[in-house]
Formats: C-alpha cells, structure tokens, sequence
C-alpha cells in the first residue's frame, strides 16, 4: 500500500507539469486515500483500484496507466481528456493482505492469508443508496463521481482462480473483439460463463451488461454481485462503468464451450461439495469459536466467515437440479466453461472461509479442539483439487497489468466516441505497448 503512494509521488515529482496527487479521503484506520491525475482535459476518466481487499493488480494498473497518459499525448490533450486514478479504495483491507503479497505465489500461501471483509464492509457496495452511505471510503468514491462526472469510469479487480471478462453498466459496442486480442496476445483465459454474471445479459464473449439496480436481502446481494452499487451511482452524469476483471490463477476450461454429457450429474457433484464442504466448515467454527473472543480484529475476520457460510447452502441448493424448486430462476444453458465456473465458485466459498478460521485460529494462540491441522488439509486438498483438477497456473503479474491496462484503453476509446464532446482518441491509431513489468515487492 504504502509503495503506491511512493511511486505516485515520483512520477509527479518527475512530471509536475502534467501530474497531480491529492488526498482525497481518509479510511476507517486513518489511512489516507490518494488521487492520482494526469492531464488538463475537460473530459474525465475515473479509474478504481483496489475495490476488493484480495485483488491488488489494480494498484499496479493504474500507475501503469498513469505512465502511459503521461508518455502519449493523445490520451490526454489529444482527447481533451483528464485520467483520475485512485490508488485503491480498500487501503485498509489491503492492508491485510500483504502477507501472500510478498510471495511466494501459491495457492496454498494465498487462501491461508486471504482477506475480504464482510460484505457490508465493502466499499464499493451501496446497499441502501448514497444517503445512508456509512463507509467513509464510499462516500469519497461517490464525492468523486460527482465533482468529476466522468464519462468513463472503471472498476480493477482480480479473479483469483478462472479467467478474464468484463462488467458494463452500457454496453461498449466492440470491446469484446478488444478483450479477445489481448488476452489471446497475453495468454489470459477469458471466462465465457462467470459465476458473478450466472443471469446476466450477454454483451459479447466474456462481456457481461450489469442489470439495473435492485433491492434484494443479503444472500441474493452476495450471489448476484451487488448490482445495487457505486457502479451505477454516477449514471445520471452520463457515465459508462466498466468491471474489469484480471486473473491471478488461470483456469483454462472457463473458455471451453463443449456440451457436457450431462450436466445435470456435474451440477449435482458440484452441489453436494459445496454442501459437504459448508458443513464441515460449521462444525469447525462451532468448535473454536468460543475461544476466540470478541477482540476487533475477531470481529473483523468472523464477518466473513459468517456471510460464505451463509451463502454456501444456498448457492447449493440453486444449482442442485433434484433441489431446485419451480420458484427459483431456471439456469441458463450449462456448457462446459460455464460448469467450471461454478466449480471454481463452489471451491472458492470453501478455501476462502477455511483460509480465514486457518488466522482466526493462529491469532489466537491456543488450538484445543486440534483445529489447525485438520484445517491444513482441507486448505492442501483444495487447492491441490484447484490446481490439478482444474488445472490452475499463475499468471505474472507484469501479464495481468498489462491485460487489465489495455482493456481500460481500449473502453477509454470506445466510450470516447458516444461521449456528448468530440473526441479524436478514437482515430488515434494508438496501441498498448508493453512497459516494464512491476510486482508486488
């Protein structure tokens, strides 16, 4: 965290002229919130990293997008356009992250230090509208979309295991064709079924259209991806969001439009794991929770665990076709790419909650029920399960920069050219060019 700020504030020391950095808001911790802008132009672009405490490549991302603004003058004065870049609006949940940031780069090392917080600790969620905004990292994300009105704003997160895609609010009619060159060029997975868009309108391969707004309980906002959220907040300006997801482990399959056998018989495997796995997770928090005690950081890791555990049985019970009543929405057609999703999505519940009872567990210093290692295996199992059942491989980070890099040009682009003042970066001609590659160090 505190390198983004340090290398934000050496790039405007080497180019005054054009850069600017500014605190912009403080976290619930205290730490402060950092803007980063480059250009003069009156037309705004507002780029989010880090919205996910587990999903740093946006931080990266941005500085490289800060680097190319500042080296190619037809993103900025050739666009009439200022690129507004916020360093990461989750400073203080990545900030427990860091542990599995300084590598190494293993399944393994990353769930057991994984952190999210509860879902109604994210930022990016607004789950009852801007005027019952409580976060104060909320309320500087929507103070920017209001003083800023962007015509263009993108959202950074990060897969952990599957593939790339890409959430719009508008649809941005040729960004898929965009999404399928550079991932091919940069040997990313595109996922062609992601769970997070399960009913939502296709745009394009691995390009989703977010639906409007809703109200919904918690279980149906967590399963749906919080479409209530900031994404649409600054629609009324005019503003297209685009969700730019990168992928840390790469899951081939989540491409693969074959037709299972039968997909009924996978949909039920997938199910009664999910099922099995919640299960054993509830009797092992039933068991070391009442040595845990109420401490801010046991509150903190508890959130978590208590919304995966709430929504695994219900995710079960949605894709469980002997279990699935006339009530609830059909699934759509189930190839192969969209099944792996959900596998990936049904693991995922399981390891990220293992992964945080593994710290509960640590950090209180004392294990009679002999929880640590039974949690060990599981986590082992898991990912030995991610990574040769479902054949996930690391992605470089200088890959995944660069991928989510050249998807937000290519949205700048084509955003640019329905935005209500002409823009000439449509005819530019530009092309992402490779830079040097930068790591979480």
């Amino acid at each position: 965290m505190d390198e983004l700020g340090v290398r934000a504030a050496a790039l405007v020391a080497r180019r005054p002229d054009s850069a600017r950095l500014r605190r912009v808001g403080t976290s619930r911790a205290g730490t402060p919130m950092l803007l980063l802008s480059v250009g003069h132009g009156s037309r705004q672009v507002l780029v989010v990293a880090g919205p996910h405490a587990n999903e740093p490549v946006g931080g990266a991302t941005v500085l490289r997008l800060a680097e190319r603004a500042l080296a190619d003058p037809r993103l900025t004065e050739g666009a009439d356009a200022t690129w507004n870049l916020l360093l990461c609006l989750d400073p203080d949940g990545s900030r427990r992250n860091e542990a599995w940031l300084r590598g190494p780069y293993t399944l393994g090392h990353y769930f057991r230090h994984f952190f999210r917080p509860g879902f109604l600790e994210q930022p990016e969620w607004l789950p009852e509208g801007a005027d019952a905004a409580v976060l104060p990292e909320t309320r500087v994300l929507l103070g920017l979309q209001d003083e800023l009105r962007p015509f263009l704003q993108c959202s950074l997160h990060g897969v952990d295991v599957g593939g790339a895609f890409v959430e719009l609010t508008r649809d941005l009619p040729g960004l898929a064709q965009r999404v399928a060159h550079s991932a091919a060029r940069l040997g990313i997975p595109r996922e062609l079924g992601p769970y997070d868009t399960l009913y939502w309108p296709t745009l394009g391969p691995a390009v989703y259209r977010v639906p409007p707004p809703r109200r919904g309980d918690l279980a149906a906002a967590i399963t749906e991806a919080a479409v209530d959220s900031t994404w649409f907040h600054p629609q009324p300006h005019g503003t297209v969001t685009a969700i730019v997801e990168a992928p840390m482990w790469g899951v081939g399959a989540v491409e693969d439009p074959a037709r299972p056998a039968d997909p009924d018989a996978e949909l039920r495997s997938v199910s009664r794991t999910l099922r099995h796995d919640t299960a054993v997770l509830e009797d092992i928090l039933a068991r070391v929770r009442p040595g845990l005690g109420s401490s801010p950081d046991v509150t903190c890791l508890l959130a978590p665990v208590d919304d995966y555990l709430l929504v695994g049985p219900g995710l079960a019970d949605a894709w469980d076709p002997d279990v699935r009543d006339a009530g609830t929405r059909a699934l759509p057609s189930l190839d192969t790419a969209r099944l792996t999703a959900l596998r990936l999505a049904g693991r995922r519940v399981a390891l990220r909650t293992a992964g945080l009872l593994h710290q509960l567990v640590t950090g209180s210093g004392q294990d009679p029920c002999d929880a640590l290692p039974e949690l060990d295996r599981l986590i082992d199992a898991w990912c030995a399960d991610y990574r040769d059942g479902c054949g996930a491989r690391w992605i470089p980070v200088a890959r995944q920069v660069e991928y989510q890099a050249r998807v937000v040009l290519a949205a700048f682009e084509l955003a640019g050219r329905g935005a209500s003042v002409s823009s000439r970066s449509s005819d530019s001609g530009w092309t992402a060019q490779a830079t040097v590659p930068m790591h979480w160090e």
